[in-house]
């Protein structure tokens, strides 16, 4: 089957496989994490269809770079739509006759969503309701949603729990993603469907976003730029700020494990379990690229928290769930990429 895709108008003639009893739409599938899933669909031979609106929270082109080698698969469809157009879902759904969910599309960025709030309740509670109703109507066999870390906000217990209780968020982005964790909840209930939320735990790795801490510090380093640190210097200096960062491709297999697993309505953490203090996750990029960075202290930001520590102890029972990359090992990755995007000539 052709068709050409584009809210509006064409841009690229794409087939679909013939087979049709493992189509998967993934929403936000041209992002960070959405691109490496689809690769990862499409090599396992799902038939892949792929929603994201392209939108200007950081540069597109960055995206169309994400999703390019996608195009060159049979198995993978690109719709260029927004998960608020509740019509073209419709339309979707009813033409692809999906199988399953995998819904990562969102307004992303803690900082930002202080500054425009609205935005982030339309697209990431609104968007992920129109998500729903549309799995309701279709009986698609399996919803994932990807969900945050943040929703655990100041929490005061580490590690965090999936049964902690979560009413501490200290944003607008972490609110939503609570919200829609909560209308997953509700859709579960009242209809049947199978739904898994992932709280995904600082993510990082190639293609990362570069409005995050790996991309932004590798950048400065290498262009002489001091990098900021949203902290005090003695906050930095005293290990008090810590991230549980979690390579991509170990979150793509939590994610495809969740593919995997029959699973009614769960809550799982996907994280590595091992916090970074912020000062030896500068110390480790200093060490990679062989070279010192200045820094620039601008004190802790609205929206911001001190620390996030996965317990991860149910993704590895009720997924089998272990995740493998040391941050050396993945940061190197990360610098390698962006050598090789972004320094050609190197």
């Amino acid at each position: 089957m052709e068709r050409f895709i584009k809210e509006g108008m064409a841009t690229k003639l794409i087939k679909m496989a013939s087979n049709t009893s493992n189509n998967v739409l993934v929403t936000g599938g041209a992002g960070f994490i959405g691109s490496h899933l689809c690769e990862r669909l499409l090599k396992d031979r799902f038939n892949v269809v792929c929603v994201d609106n392209f939108n200007a929270y950081y540069e597109p082109k960055r995206k169309e770079n994400n999703i390019a080698d996608c195009l060159k698969y049979e198995n993978f469809m690109l719709y260029r739509a927004d998960i608020l157009n509740a019509k073209i879902l419709e339309d979707i759904f009813s033409e692809k006759k999906i199988d399953i969910v995998i819904h990562l599309a969102a307004m992303a960025g803690v900082r930002s969503s202080i500054k425009n709030p609205q935005i982030y309740y339309d697209v990431n509670v609104d968007g992920t309701k129109n998500l729903l109703d549309v799995s309701v109507k279709y009986n698609i066999k399996k919803f994932i949603f990807g969900s945050s870390s943040s929703v655990y906000g100041e929490n005061k217990k580490i590690p965090f729990s999936e049964q902690d209780e979560v009413n501490t968020q200290v944003s607008p982005y972490a609110k939503t993603k609570k919200k829609a964790e909560d209308l997953c909840g509700q859709y579960h209930r009242n209809f049947g469907l199978k739904i898994t939320c992932l709280r995904f735990f600082t993510v990082y790795g190639p293609r990362g976003r570069p409005d995050m801490a790996p991309f932004m510090f590798v950048e400065s380093i290498i262009n002489n730029i001091p990098i900021k640190i949203y902290s005090s210097k003695e906050e930095f200096e005293n290990g008090s700020l810590a991230r549980d960062f979690t390579y991509v491709d170990d979150i793509i297999n939590g994610i495809m494990l969740s593919v995997e697993k029959n699973i009614g309505f769960e809550i799982i953490n996907l994280g590595k379990g091992n916090p970074i203090k912020i000062n030896e996750f500068v110390d480790a990029i200093e060490k990679l690229l062989g070279k010192k960075a200045e820094k620039t202290f601008i004190g802790r930001q609205k929206g911001d928290v001190p620390l996030t520590f996965a317990d991860i102890s149910k993704a590895r029972n009720l997924l089998g769930y272990a995740p493998k990359t040391s941050l050396e090992a993945g940061m190197a990755k990360f610098i390698e990429w962006y050598k090789k995007t972004y320094e050609p000539d190197t």
